[in-house]
């Protein structure tokens, strides 16, 4: 036997494994089908924690959110069958988000493959449209060999999911194996070639625009564009939920190109002579639907770079596609020669100013006033999460998100859409970040998707504060509803619990504030407690986005009719 050959039982392994590529934290639900590798961890506990989380679901987001806000590849253990189901969720939001995510699920043992064995799931079949790759490690000696792939598959290109399935025979037997190197991920990079017809097609531009976004980011590659982009002058939008890509206090910039897109922003876009698209997928989100650009071939001089080869000319045909790992590119890119655009930008930054600005709505608690003293008043490292509602529209279109703190994001949200994020992401951000202040914004229905993870920041001592915004129904649905089928209210509404009490229940501070002027006093009552905490915020039902009301709705609808 060779001197570096180890005999384990392949949970152990396993655990060797992770703690080799650098996984600090691990999240999931225990189950049966994985206690060696719950065994592994108890030796490896003072390097690699085990947040034990209280739903599949919640835990899948937590190791999301944990990639998307530290740049790690996410770590998740699920048990097999309902625990693989549950977990899809936040699966599901890695691949849309292009967030590195490595699953571990349990599965039945060899000997009783292809049986319906209890809780026997094929994950190839469920999993292998959400993620980059799915596999089952059939012998315990090739864990090192997966699990390496794993990391590298999970990093590489445009970063996402992969699952590996866990039979409990194999993780129950030893074998005397050597551990795999820590992963090195492959980066793209720009051509000579890309840059000069990069440099020749914004010389001749007039009315630029740079739009960023996309999974895959460094603090580095992000401050690196801001300062290219200061010095050109060019005005920048972010893509759907990455508006902490770029200060939005930055005179360059103009806004971000999402749900509810300011339209004279999107004008902008359709205007612009040259696209400058980084890190974006273009995808339905930040194009409007794909009413932005044309398809498959825009009328601007779209340049698209992007670290996923196959991304590009997946919808659009790129005047200039550009393959490329952002730091590479951007490093690229500083030594180019363009012209200033300020006088652009300035006109840009004009429209996103009045647009910013919260205007009056129905009701003693105006949302927008809320958002508009947090974005004042919260530290600059602050990280705000948010899962996906309507409420979450007053947060993308007042708050004003600082850039990235420390080399790291201050906005977690999925792009996919996805209900029942909130709570999860912030309890995960404040295990990864104690020292900054972590807010977390719910829906009443997204609030109850996932409120149970509010027992795992009680657990850890991750004081979050979460301000659930209680409107008494599913308002993303009912804006719809009252737009097709006016007065016809079916499905929507919503019978609630007393929030503030929930919060106390666990241990937690809880306040519900009905008025604008008792928001601030609140909140800091409850950044004073030290301890998790909820505030929840009743708000006018009608208030139904920052611009529109529920009664305006039906009666447009119904003078259409």
């Amino acid at each position: 036997m060779k001197a570096d050959l180890k005999l384990r039982h392949g949970g152990r392994i396993l655990a060797d494994a992770l703690a080799g590529h650098g996984v600090r934290t691990a999240f999931g639900v225990p189950g049966e089908s994985f206690l060696p590798v719950l065994d592994g961890l108890h030796d490896l506990r003072e390097k690699l924690k085990f947040i034990i989380c209280r739903q599949e679901g919640g835990a899948s987001y937590m190791a999301e959110a944990w990639a998307k806000l530290t740049g790690e590849p996410g770590v998740l253990f699920v048990t097999r069958g309902p625990g693989a189901t549950n977990g899809a969720v936040g699966v599901h939001t890695a691949y849309q988000d292009s967030t590195p995510l490595v699953v571990f699920v349990g599965q039945v043992g060899n000997d009783f493959v292809d049986r319906e064995a209890f809780q026997e799931v094929d994950y190839r079949r469920m999993y292998g449209p959400l993620t980059k790759w799915v596999a089952q490690i059939d012998r315990t000696e090739r864990i090192p060999e997966y699990v390496s792939h794993a990391f590298h598959t999970a990093t590489s290109g445009r970063p996402g999911p992969v699952l590996l399935a866990l039979p409990e025979d194999m993780l129950f037997s030893d074998a005397a194996v050597a551990d795999a190197p820590h992963f090195r991920t492959a980066r793209a990079a720009p051509s000579p070639a890309d840059m000069q017809e990069l440099e020749r097609l914004l010389s001749g531009a007039k009315q630029p625009f740079l739009l960023i976004g996309g999974g895959g980011w460094t603090g580095q590659a992000i401050n690196g564009l801001r300062a290219w982009a200061e010095a050109a002058g060019i005005p920048v939008g972010c893509g759907f939920r990455c508006q902490d890509y770029f200060d939005n206090r930055h005179p360059n910039y103009a806004g971000d190109i999402g749900i509810g897109v300011n339209p004279k922003l999107a004008q902008r876009i359709k205007d612009a002579d040259v696209l400058l698209a980084v890190g974006e997928r273009l995808g339905e989100m930040t194009t409007s639907a794909y009413t932005l650009l044309e398809v498959p071939a825009p009328k601007q001089t779209l340049i698209h770079v992007h670290s996923g080869a196959e991304e590009l000319g997946r919808v659009y045909r790129a005047a200039l596609p550009i393959n490329s790992n952002y730091e590479e590119f951007v490093a690229a890119l500083a030594g180019l020669k363009t012209p200033s655009w300020k006088e652009l930008s300035r006109s840009a930054r004009d429209d996103y100013l009045a647009w910013n600005s919260p205007i009056p709505m129905p009701g003693a608690l105006h949302y927008g006033e809320v958002i508009a003293w947090l974005s004042q008043n919260l530290p600059e490292d602050a990280i705000l999460a948010n899962g996906a509602g309507n409420f979450a529209s007053w947060l993308h279109r007042h708050f004003r998100y600082k850039g990235w703190q420390h080399g790291r994001r201050t906005q977690l949200a999925p792009t996919s859409g996805s209900m029942g994020y909130s709570v999860p992401a912030a309890v995960a951000a404040k295990i990864a970040e104690p020292g900054r202040t972590v807010v977390a914004f719910a829906g009443d229905g997204e609030f109850l998707m996932n409120g149970q993870e509010f027992a795992t920041a009680m657990q850890y001592g991750a004081a979050i504060i979460v301000l659930v915004v209680n409107n008494g129904m599913y308002g993303t649905i009912r804006m719809h509803q009252e737009r097709e089928y006016p007065g016809r209210v079916s499905g929507t509404e919503l019978a609630n619990p007393d929030f503030a009490a929930y919060a106390r229940a666990f241990g937690g501070h809880g306040e519900t504030v009905q008025r604008t002027a008792d928001f601030a006093p609140a909140f800091q009552r409850a950044a004073a407690s030290g301890k998790p905490a909820i505030l929840e915020l009743r708000i006018d039902p009608e208030a139904i986005t920052p611009s529109a009301t529920l009664s305006g709705l039906r009666a447009a609808a119904l003078a259409r009719k």
